[in-house]
């Protein structure tokens, strides 16, 4: 996917920091050394797919159009119906309407945090930054929850992740593909696929010489917290490289050609398809991250040129798909920006644009006992407060986490005892659950 600048000079690489490990992601090895949790829950949820849209998409341009409003604030787009009676979208979501029965859009949610990095932080871990504290987002907490130690990871983040493990540890960050797959061909991750002419055989053997190099290591192991577990890291390393089922975990091309069709070429598409995948084999936690949403300038043109066609195509095939898989159930997939942007079309362009907004935003949920086909909040006529009392981040954190099965009030504690609730504030959704 290409790279985005947001109009505060902040690069969305620039929010994919993994706490003190720096822009880069997880190597394969160094992933399973620092990654280690409890059992597999046994209740809610399976899977969960969280789905980044950096920049802030507007909310009157998707989901929440204002067909009646003053035309300085409802822009040129016109509502479609959906599949779903008395609900629209705007027109260029021609494919998200005719699966609107498999999601819910949240309408009204609302917070006040207008910066990128802020507003990402928030939505990432259901909480509001704290200089003093730097909270987990949803990924590293679900993979302290769940994980368990298999040839596959608990999370993979395509290409990276905004989600930092914070004061849980680098060990419950994400593994990182850095890359984005292309249709039709094998998808390799650095670390899972063989690269550059290495062979089981030889995997084998450089397997053996750690194993000689690591008894060098005995005597001083007790001493050094940095080799503790070294050899049981190494392990599944070895296992998942040497594995099949975790090789073709993230190779799209083996899927049919019929299934695949529906997810398009674009990089998206292609993610949506490779999460759907890695669900399927039993992978815990995918964060997809298509950005681009900082239209300030020429909003219009942007939206129905460039963002809205493969945003439409990705989200419909990934619902679908899912169903089709009998996976939509079990999988609770959350779409979201940071915030949404200004009903009120600014004049930078002859066209216009729309700057940032968080008092009013829209919000995608589905699967995980979540009721699709519905609309829940509202925002006012001009779409510039929720109608009502609205919902925060924080209740769709507690909402996202409680079909997963995790109760959003447990504590945690940091390096330094500090007790800390998992979602310090928010409630569950009412009636967002079937």
């Amino acid at each position: 996917m290409a790279m985005h600048k947001t109009c505060d000079g902040v690069r969305r690489r620039d929010f994919l920091r993994l706490g003190v490990a720096g822009t880069a992601g997880l190597t394969l090895s160094s992933y399973l050394r620092q990654s280690a949790a409890g059992a597999l829950a046994e209740t809610g949820a399976k899977a969960a797919i969280f789905i980044n849209l950096p920049g802030g998409p507007s909310h009157m341009d998707t989901f929440d159009l204002k067909p009646d409003a003053p035309s300085e604030y409802r822009g040129t787009f016109n509502p479609t119906k959906t599949n779903v009676s008395g609900v629209e979208f705007s027109e260029h979501l021609p494919k998200l309407a005719q699966c609107a029965d498999k999601f819910v859009i949240l309408r009204g949610v609302s917070h006040t945090l207008g910066a990128h990095r802020l507003g990402q932080e928030y939505v990432n871990t259901g909480n509001k930054p704290l200089a003093s504290l730097e909270y987990p987002g949803y990924g590293p907490v679900v993979t302290k929850e769940y994980w368990k130690s298999t040839d596959l990871p608990m999370q993979v983040a395509i290409p990276n992740s905004n989600q930092r493990a914070g004061y849980l540890g680098v060990k419950y960050a994400p593994l990182n593909t850095g890359a984005t797959p292309q249709k039709g061909q094998p998808f390799t991750v650095r670390g899972v696929a063989l690269q550059q002419g290495l062979t089981l055989t030889e995997v084998k053997k450089r397997q053996g010489l750690l194993r000689d190099l690591d008894r060098t290591f005995d005597g001083r192991q007790a001493q050094n917290q940095l080799l503790d577990g070294l050899d049981q890291f190494g392990q599944q390393a070895h296992a998942m490289i040497t594995s099949r089922r975790a090789r073709e975990a993230f190779d799209i091309s083996k899927e049919s050609p019929a299934f695949a069709a529906k997810f398009g070429e674009a990089p998206f598409g292609q993610s949506c398809l490779l999460a759907t995948r890695l669900v399927e084999a039993g992978v815990g936690f995918v964060t997809l991250s298509t950005g681009g949403w900082d239209t300030h300038k020429d909003n219009f043109s942007r939206l129905k040129d460039g963002l809205l066609p493969p945003l439409d195509e990705g989200l419909a095939a990934l619902f679908t798909g899912l169903a089709e898989k009998g996976l939509l159930d079990s999988t609770v997939v959350y779409v979201t920006g940071e915030f949404g942007r200004t009903p009120k079309i600014n004049q930078k362009t002859a066209e216009g644009g729309r700057d940032h907004y968080p008092r009013c935003m829209f919000m995608l949920m589905a699967g995980g006992g979540i009721e699709g086909g519905r609309v829940l909040g509202k925002s006012d006529d001009k779409a510039t407060l929720p109608a009502a009392e609205g919902f925060s981040p924080d209740d769709v954190a507690a909402s996202f986490y409680h079909g997963l099965g995790i109760d959003h009030t447990k504590e945690y504690h940091t390096d330094t005892g500090r007790p800390v609730m998992i979602v310090r504030n928010g409630t569950v959704i009412p009636g967002l659950f079937a």
